[in-house]
């Protein structure tokens, strides 16, 4: 009995998201929240993350930024997203990285560094942002680019590795 009134809710909740965005989506993103799954976590007000989001340690977002599907936030070594941002599906955000541990054999330490996203940013589909950079206020990150340095206020880069266009 359960089992069919959740397939009738889903169906209905999929029905009504078609009908009124033309969107259909995975299953699981039927049966969660998305604003409330963000207010869980901690984040500011209107902010929404998908149920297919990895969230892992000490993530902090503001208000009213989207998190897309199938993105890794990594907050392991700190992350911070700020608000009216837009991070797109497949975004991965590092905070650190065990590159030496493994080229070690495991003799040397991970390595942490604090991620910053600032305020009023786009991040394009499928980018790679690696630990400790900061994406300044404003600033524009081109789809599938990898971002392994600092950028200003109002920047627009992309690429592999990204740069300014």
């Amino acid at each position: 009995m359960f089992l069919r009134e959740l397939l009738f809710q889903l169906k209905k909740r999929r029905l009504h998201l078609k009908m009124k965005y033309n969107r259909v989506l995975p299953a699981n993103e039927y049966l969660s929240d998305r604003w409330e799954k963000a207010s869980f976590l901690g984040f500011g007000k209107g902010t929404s993350i998908y149920d297919s989001s990895c969230v892992l340690g000490d993530v902090k977002v503001g208000e009213r930024t989207w998190i897309g599907p199938f993105t890794v936030l990594d907050g392991s070594g700190g992350l911070i997203i700020g608000s009216n941002c837009s991070i797109s599906a497949g975004v991965q955000v590092y905070s650190h990285d065990t590159v030496q541990w493994a080229i070690s054999g495991g003799e040397s330490p991970y390595e942490y560094a604090e991620t910053i996203i600032e305020d009023n940013c786009y991040i394009g589909p499928n980018v790679i942002i690696t630990k400790g950079v900061t994406i300044g206020k404003g600033s524009i990150v081109g789809a599938n680019s990898f971002v392994n340095k600092s950028c200003a206020p109002g920047s627009k880069i992309a690429g592999n590795p990204a740069k300014t266009i």
